[in-house]
């Protein structure tokens, strides 16, 4: 709302006597959490400037996103505009340019490169709804939403230590594999400009909440059309998602030079024999592809196997606080 100034010809109103506790209120403590204190250490942003709106004057994520922070040196994505709305009975061609025709292009050369395979399993969630039912509300004090893809993170790393070759890219040139000594995981973030895949590094050294902060601020940068150049960059494998729209499997496209990806369904009561008898259990079906250039069909299927067991039994998840 504009401040409408005074008449010229009447005299000011005596000012008040100034309140000195507002300087005083920012050399107190701030109120977060360390994965905040962490983001805003990365972010640039000074957390006494910063107006908490969580529980007890507590600073958020999201009151850190709405502070700001610094312009990055590094190249930005810039979204490509989106398309106006085209009445029925028009046709109008539009360009696939950009980022849009790179990302076509890679798909185009993982199809042709690699014979693809999927392997389908299906994994009893119903310990996993229940553990993350048990913890959000933590991490929420945190400032954290927990959805579950952090925890098939934390599976993944747990399971690669076992399948190493899965966690790994090619090169073409060589005609070689390399294993990578440390997993970083793109995630498939579908956007209003397409498909775009922000990859969270070194996974193996981050926490559950960690996990679950970066992944919140990498989508929606993403979304926003601000994500750095570097950070859809140096995946050693992907996530692809569809559970939250309501699919319960699909046929992913191995992210190249990668060699596999790991489609996460549906997460849906369904009726299920346990002991003898019926009752409600919470499933998933994982819909993971593979590279077969490199990974041969039983290495596949024990793969997903063991990475099954964990998603299963994920109190055992807990014990990884790195």
């Amino acid at each position: 709302t504009p401040v409408v100034p005074a008449p010229a010809a009447k005299a000011p109103a005596p000012a008040p006597a100034p309140t000195p506790a507002a300087p005083h209120q920012k050399t107190q403590s701030v109120r977060t959490s360390p994965v905040v204190r962490d983001l805003a250490r990365k972010k640039g942003i000074d957390l006494s400037t910063v107006t908490g709106t969580g529980r007890g004057g507590r600073i958020t994520r999201q009151d850190l996103e709405s502070a700001g922070a610094p312009a990055i040196a590094e190249r930005i994505i810039a979204p490509p505009p989106i398309a106006a709305s085209v009445s029925f009975g028009e046709d109008k061609e539009v360009k696939i340019i950009g980022l849009r025709r790179k990302i076509a292009e890679k798909m185009l050369e993982s199809v042709q490169r690699a014979p693809h395979f999927t392997y389908v399993d299906e994994v009893d969630a119903t310990e996993l709804v229940q553990l993350r039912n048990n913890i959000k509300g933590i991490a929420a004090e945190y400032g954290v939403k927990l959805t579950y893809i952090p925890f098939i993170m934390k599976a993944l790393v747990s399971t690669f230590r076992s399948f190493p070759t899965v966690n790994a890219v090619m090169d073409e040139e060589k005609f070689a594999m390399t294993i990578r000594g440390e997993v970083n995981i793109g995630i498939a973030t579908d956007t209003p400009q397409g498909l775009y895949v922000p990859v969270v590094k070194n996974v193996e050294s981050k926490s559950l909440l960690e996990l679950a902060a970066a992944i919140a601020d990498l989508t929606a940068r993403t979304r926003a059309g601000s994500v750095q150049l570097s950070e859809l960059q140096g995946g050693t494998f992907t996530i692809t998602s569809v559970g939250n729209i309501g699919g319960r499997f699909a046929t992913p496209i191995i992210n190249h030079p990668e060699v596999a990806i790991l489609g996460v369904n549906q997460i849906h009561d369904r009726p299920m024999v346990i002991d003898g008898e019926v009752v409600a259990r919470k499933m998933m079906y994982l819909s993971p592809s593979f590279d077969h250039r490199v990974i041969d069909g039983a290495v596949a299927a024990r793969f997903v196997s063991a990475l099954k067991k964990t998603l299963e039994n994920p109190a055992s998840l807990m014990l990884e606080l790195r």
